[in-house]
C-alpha cells in the first residue's frame, strides 16, 4: 500500500520544526495529521481522492490544517470515541464518525487498522497499514531524542504500556510524527523505554534524598541545563510522580512528594 510522508513545517517542540502530515493509498486515501497547509501537500491532496482525515492526537501541531483539507474534500472526518468534543475543540469541526481501538477502514482494498497508543496525549492512535505492515506511530516514538509525556494530558503509565504494546506488533517500520522512519524499531522503542526508566529512577531518588516540593525534585532529576525546557521537564516530572503515585512506590499529592512508609 502507498505511503506518503509530507513534512510540513509548524509551530511544535519538535526539534524538527515540522509535522510529518500522510497520505495512504493511491486512489482512495486517507489523509493523516494535516498539521499546516503548503504547496506540496496541497498538490499532493489535488492528486488523490481523499475519503478519510484523522488525525494520531489533537495537539496544535498535528491538526493545524484538518478543518481547511476537510472543507475542501468529501472526505469523512474522524475523531477518537468518547473524545468528539475535544477533537471539535482542537479543529473547529465537528467529526462526522469516531473510531477506537481495532476500527478498520478499507483503502485500495487493503485495511488499516487503528491501534490505541494514549500516553503522549490522552486520545493518541496508532494506524497499522496492512496486515503486520508499517505503523504510523504519530508522537509515540522519534528515531533520535525522546518523546514528551507532560501532565496533565500525558500519562507515564499509558505511555510506556504503548511502547510495549509496539514492541510486541513488531513493524517493519514505524512512521513517526516528527522526523524520519525508523527502520528498527524494536530497538528504537527499546531505547525509549530505557530512557523512561532512567528519568523515573532520577525523580524516585530525588524524592528518597528529601527533595519534596516539585521544584526540588525537578532540579535534582535534571542534571542538564532546562533553558528553554523547563516547563516540558516540569511537566514529564508529575506525569512520572503520579505514574509512581499509582504504582504505590511514592505519594504525590499534587504539590509534594513523600516516600511511601512501608509496613511489615
Amino acid at each position: 500500500m502507498s505511503l506518503t510522508r509530507c513534512p510540513v513545517p509548524v509551530s511544535t517542540y519538535a526539534p524538527t520544526g515540522t509535522t510529518n502530515a500522510y497520505l495512504i493509498g493511491r486512489e482512495s486515501t486517507v489523509l493523516v495529521d494535516p498539521a499546516a497547509r503548503t504547496d506540496e501537500l496541497d498538490r499532493l491532496v489535488a492528486d488523490r481522492s481523499v475519503e478519510h482525515i484523522l488525525a494520531t492526537h489533537t495537539h496544535p501541531d498535528h491538526v493545524g490544517a484538518l478543518q481547511s483539507y476537510a472543507n475542501e474534500t468529501d472526505a469523512t472526518v474522524w475523531a477518537r470515541y468518547g473524545r468528539r468534543e475535544r477533537f471539535a475543540d482542537a479543529t473547529g469541526l465537528e467529526p462526522d464518525r469516531t473510531l477506537q481501538p481495532g476500527t478498520t477502514l478499507s483503502v485500495d482494498d487493503e485495511r488499516i487498522r487503528i491501534v490505541g497508543a494514549p500516553g503522549h496525549a490522552a486520545d493518541h492512535i496508532a494506524l497499522e497499514v496492512g496486515r503486520g505492515g508499517p505503523i504510523l506511530c504519530g508522537d509515540c516514538a522519534i528515531r533520535e531524542g525522546s518523546v514528551v509525556v507532560g501532565a496533565p494530558d500525558g500519562d507515564m503509565r499509558a505511555y510506556v504500556s504503548t511502547l510495549r504494546r509496539l514492541w510486541t506488533m513488531d513493524p517493519p517500520t514505524l512512521h513517526p510524527g516528527h522526523g524520519p522512519v525508523i527502520d528498527d524499531p524494536r530497538a528504537t522503542l527499546e531505547r525509549l523505554l530505557a530512557h523512561r526508566r532512567r528519568r523515573e529512577r532520577t525523580v524516585h531518588d530525588a524524592v528518597d534524598s528529601g527533595a519534596n516540593d516539585l521544584e526540588e525534585i525537578l532540579e535534582r532529576a535534571y542534571e542538564k541545563d532546562l533553558t528553554g525546557v523547563r516547563e516540558l521537564a516540569r511537566a514529564t516530572v508529575v506525569a512520572h510522580l503520579e505514574k509512581l503515585d499509582v504504582e504505590g512506590r511514592l505519594e504525590w499529592d499534587g504539590k509534594r512528594a513523600t516516600t511511601r512508609v512501608r509496613s511489615d
